[in-house]
């Protein structure tokens, strides 16, 4: 079976059954790749700079040659290593052995086409992508103005939410956690205790994965309502737009039992590490309250000190709300006793189904 090129649309059906491998060099997969791609490099770091360099300085001719010479020693571990990887996922995919790759490089050019001649030469059915990786990053930004039919689950910090859209999602919800894609919990303390944050483009491509394939039912969508920043991310500004003006269903839950949430949930941290978040604060919360905040810490109180950290998140959310166009007719209020996820989940489902 000969090469086949497919637009990126046929790609990324073809990526759903098939292995589809990325083979861009280590450094470009790292910063950001499709979400289900194996990294397969054609070249190294070191062997693409001297590739480019040759192609911009000498000539076409002399990278190709560079090329070829670092190409042609790989070649046998190139295969062998696509053999190991097709068993791996037949054993994953619970599906037959079938010898297909799906292979994408920057641009769809010689890379991939590479790549391609040499499996295809050894016995695969090889599909590549037209335009390569810088089609589908097209493709990603396309799907942040399309229009989703999405529910904005709101609270004031403390609430639970995020614990709450997966009890949703084990209840046959279909949910996106912002959060959790961006590995953040979205406030200023939402970094402690985390992986490091994807960048901002891999960010961009793990969620509009998940929005096309929920989309594709035109399916309710549950989102949690976030600041347009988590962590050292945004969210894309099309999508964005949209969660601003959604309607939004708001949990609300007495502060006392807010504050026993978050106590649980942040009260197992070191008194430096609050600290050191509380002063990145310092000149939104003010200093007076700053410095009480860290006196109770260090006084062993952390309750009295999350008690002021919680009234500042509040009055932010609420600043954050009525900012929005027409916050009353928007908001739908639903008040719950605790943060129980079960409980809630129930209140949140029967509203959805009246």
């Amino acid at each position: 079976m000969p090469i086949t090129k497919v637009n990126i649309e046929e790609f990324l059906q073809l990526s759903k059954m098939h292995l589809l491998i990325d083979v861009r060099s280590p450094s470009e997969y790292t910063h950001a790749h499709i979400p289900n791609a194996i990294s397969l490099p054609l070249f190294t770091d070191d062997e693409r700079k001297i590739i480019g360099t040759a192609y911009k300085q000498e000539s076409k001719q002399q990278a190709v040659k560079h090329g070829l010479k670092y190409f042609g020693v790989n070649m046998v571990q190139m295969v062998e290593t696509v053999e190991e990887l097709i068993i791996k996922h037949q054993k994953k995919t619970e599906q037959g052995l079938v010898n297909t790759v799906v292979i994408h490089c920057w641009r769809g050019g010689m890379r991939s086409a590479g790549v391609a001649w040499l499996l295809e030469l050894y016995g695969f059915n090889v599909y590549t992508l037209v335009g390569g990786y810088k089609a589908y990053r097209h493709w990603v930004l396309e799907q942040f103005d399309k229009e989703y039919t999405i529910k904005v689950l709101g609270g004031y910090t403390g609430s639970g939410k995020t614990p709450l859209l997966h009890q949703l999602k084990k209840l046959g919800q279909k949910i996106i956690d912002l959060e959790g894609l961006a590995i953040h919990k979205g406030s200023a303390f939402g970094g402690l205790d985390a992986m490091p944050q994807p960048s901002q483009e891999m960010f961009e491509n793990q969620l509009a994965t998940e929005l096309h394939e929920i989309n594709e039912g035109g399916i309710t969508i549950w989102v949690e309502n976030e600041s347009r920043r988590i962590g050292n991310l945004n969210i894309p500004s099309g999508f964005f737009k949209q969660l601003r003006e959604k309607p939004v269903v708001f949990l609300n839950i007495p502060f006392e039992e807010r504050l026993e949430h978050i106590l649980e949930g942040y009260g197992k941290f070191k008194k430096e590490e609050l600290i050191a978040t509380i002063l990145r604060i310092k000149k939104r919360l003010g200093g007076l309250e700053t410095k009480n905040a860290i006196n109770y810490l260090l006084e062993d109180n952390v309750k009295e000190c999350f008690r002021i950290l919680l009234s500042y998140y509040d009055k932010g959310y609420t600043k954050s709300t009525n900012d929005r166009e027409e916050p009353e007719q928007l908001i739908t209020t639903i008040n719950a006793d605790t943060t129980n996820v079960f409980a809630n989940a129930d209140k949140l489902l029967n509203y959805a189904t009246r």
